[in-house]
This record gives structure tokens, sequence and C-alpha cells, in this order.
């Protein structure tokens, strides 16, 4: 069973920056396709940004198009999220996930590790 921790979560300004890491425990990191995803308050989980195992394709939400940006490191066992332009909108707490191999798709079933998430706010 895979563990995944996020960090780099934070208070930031609206039009900030941060960017946030997901590291994985274990081994086959590289067979397997990440995503990220968020929830706000009383809303449901969703659908920010994946990519496959090997880094080549991406995935994106409209809302953040343009100004998330996903990327990993297979060797580090790491996933990342560089935010910028950050809006209030944008607040919730972050979430990665293990997809499968290609699958980098919005679907929230088909992703079947979870980290514990880490928190964004975005406020003035």
């Amino acid at each position: 069973q895979v563990q995944l921790v996020e960090s780099g979560g934070g208070l930031v300004q609206p039009g900030g920056s941060l960017r946030l890491s997901c590291a994985a425990s274990g081994r086959s990191f590289n067979w397997y396709s990440m995503g990220w995803f968020r929830q706000a308050p009383g809303k449901e989980r969703e659908f920010v940004a994946a990519i496959t195992a090997s880094g080549g394709n991406t995935n994106y939400a409209d809302s953040v198009k343009g100004r998330f940006t996903i990327s990993r490191d297979n060797a580090k066992n790491t996933v990342y999220l560089q935010m910028i332009s950050l809006k209030p909108e944008d607040t919730a707490v972050y979430y990665c996930a293990r997809g499968s191999r290609s699958y980098i798709g919005s679907s929230v079933a088909a992703y079947d590790s979870w980290g514990q998430g880490t928190q964004v706010t975005v406020s003035s």
C-alpha cells in the first residue's frame, strides 16, 4: 500500500503562488499516473490536474488551465503542483492521489490511494 504525503500548502494573497509537493512511499511510483484534487468546505472533491506515469501527458480542469502546472520527478517519487495567479476560489484542501498507468481523467473513483491533504487558503 502506497503512502502519499502532501506538503507546501499555506496562506497566500490573491495573485500569489504556491508549489505543492506529494511524496510517495514504496516502489513502482513510476508505474502509476498521479492526480491532484481539491475540496472546499461544503463542496464535493473536484479534479484539478493529472499526469501520466511517464510524465508525458497531463490533464487540467478548465478552472486552473494556464495557472497550474503538474509535474513529477520519478527519481524522487514526488509529484508537484505549481500554482500561480491564485484566486480566493482556489481555497481548499488539496489532495494527491494515485491512478492507473495512463489514466489522467477526472473521476475520483479511478484513483485508489490518497494523501491526507494540505490546506491552501487564498485571502488578503
